[in-house]
């Protein structure tokens, strides 16, 4: 699959077979992750690959959007350091670069994911500090439920000629 064609048939996926993710397939996605362009070329994200079926389980009791993690053999927490910052701020840019970056490679290698937001919801970055034993200088941003899918989805045609505008608004 091409980079273009993985772009625009990426989709959210939610459910998942019982296979393991291969530890091979895992570094890959966070290969793809961490070729993201961040500000300065700072690199402020931290990965927290989460497979222990305990913690898994637990993530749907404070994140209400979660619940597929209960079946997904494997998720990945996207972290920023925000102790090493030169650009203030932009670890959030960042981050969502790698996020995308893992979600396209994930989709490209055959598997199903999708984005669990965090931030900016304090009551559930609180439970993934909690949980993750997570340093007060990193911020977790998303987690992302991966596994093989359990479901299709057809791609969607969502470019809107309607929010394009050439040289001004």
């Amino acid at each position: 699959m091409d980079a273009y064609e993985a772009i625009l048939t990426r989709r959210s996926i939610r459910k998942y077979t019982k296979d393991a993710v291969p530890a091979e397939t895992v570094e890959k996605l966070l290969r793809a992750a961490m070729s993201a362009p961040s500000a300065g070329n700072e690199q402020l994200w931290h990965f927290v690959v989460i497979d222990d079926r305990k913690i898994l389980d637990e993530i749907p009791k404070f994140h209400p959007y979660s619940k597929m993690l209960h079946d997904a053999p494997l998720a990945i927490a996207i972290l920023g350091d925000t102790s090493k910052e030169k650009h203030s701020g932009f670890w959030v840019q960042d981050c969502s670069a790698a996020t995308q970056n893992l979600l396209l490679a994930a989709h490209a290698l055959g598997l199903g994911a999708v984005w669990l937001g965090v931030h900016p919801r304090e009551d559930i970055a609180g439970g993934v500090r909690k949980l993750l034993d997570l340093p007060p200088e990193v911020i977790p941003l998303a987690i992302i439920s991966i596994g093989h899918p359990g479901e299709q989805k057809a791609a969607e045609d969502r470019y809107d000629a309607s929010k394009v505008h050439k040289n001004r608004w």
